[in-house]
Formats: C-alpha cells, structure tokens, sequence
C-alpha cells in the first residue's frame, strides 16, 4: 500500500514531468470514448490505449459484464452506461474483454462438466463447448455488444449513427489488442 501512497503523492509532479496541463480537466469531463472493461487488475486501459486523463469515461465490472437493461431498477453500470451516451455524448464505445479471464474460464469449466446436463453457462455469456478460451472470450465480448446495443439510449443512436460500438480482447501474455471485424466475422489485430 504504500507504494501507492508514495506515487499518489508524487503525481502532480509526474504530471507536469509529462506535460500534463491537469487545470483544464477542472472544466468539465467531456471523453473521446467509453471503455468498458473488467476490472482485473492486469488490464489497465489507459496503458492499452495511450489516453490521458479526461480521454476515457470507464466501467469495470467483472468480467466487463454489461446487466440487461431494466427500466423500474436500473443497476449502477445501467446508470453510468446512460450517463456516457446521453449526458457526455460520447461518440464511441469499447467493450473490451481479455484473455486468462475468470468468468470465461470459469464458464468454460462449468459448460463441458455440465453439457451432458444442458445447463446453461453462468456469467451472461454462452460459452461454446469446444473449451476453447480465446473463443470462449471472443464470444462474451460480442453477447456483451448484443445487451448494449438494447439500451433505450443506444439504440437510437446507433441507428442515426451517431454512436458506434467496438469489441476488442485485450491478449495479457502478448500485450496486443484485436477488435472484432463484422465483415470477417473475426477479431483481428488492431
């Protein structure tokens, strides 16, 4: 813990050591996208993407599960979700998996011991039951896109355009990141 006391203390010192002007941020949060991804520790999406602050508004959660839509008890990723497309207006949304993740391994696990059972994989994702996990997590990252693309404030501008949503897997081991390719129906490098 006191590692991160000591750089949490010498941050503003970093930040003009990088010529971070951190004063502007003060004005308002207005970012170029939305990253939606799991809150495991090894993923660190400012890293990943190279933003500064004030570039992304994020949401972890476990496994970067996005909760259905439910208008009389929206949950807190609803909430923040809405808050991203209506109040900020940002014109992009990532939803980025990763690969050695619990929740995928987990359904995996779960999916091949319990097939002769035909239960369903927990973790809102159908895991296939070949045990592959790249494409185990390749497909939660698009049954997450499929439950986003539902939000009353999505759809609409998704249909005028206005807002466009990627999927991307995030490879721990490596470092490289792939997104999905509707075209190809592939995730591929970036």
């Amino acid at each position: 813990m006191q590692y991160l006391i000591d750089q949490a203390g010498v941050f503003p010192a970093r930040a003009a050591a990088h010529s971070l002007d951190l004063g502007p941020l003060a004005d308002g949060d207005s970012p170029r996208a939305m990253f939606i991804t799991c809150s495991d520790s090894r993923i660190v999406p400012a890293l990943i993407t190279g933003a500064r602050p004030g570039d992304l508004f994020e949401l972890r959660t476990y496994g970067a599960v996005i909760p259905r839509f439910t208008p009389h008890a929206p949950a807190g990723e609803s909430r923040t979700i809405d808050h991203a497309v209506e109040e900020l207006k940002v014109t992009d949304i990532i939803v980025c998996g990763h690969s050695h993740c619990d929740l995928v391994e987990t359904g995996i696990r779960t999916s091949t011991a319990e097939d002769a059972d035909g239960a369903p994989s927990p973790g809102g994702s159908p895991a296939p039951m070949t045990g592959d996990l790249t494409a185990a997590g390749h497909c939660h990252v698009l049954t997450q896109l499929d439950v986003l693309s539902d939000y009353p404030s999505i759809a609409p501008r998704l249909v005028d355009r206005s807002l466009r949503l990627h999927g991307w897997f995030y490879e721990i081991d490596s470092g490289a990141t792939l997104t999905h390719r509707p075209r190809a129906n592939a995730f591929l490098p970036l």
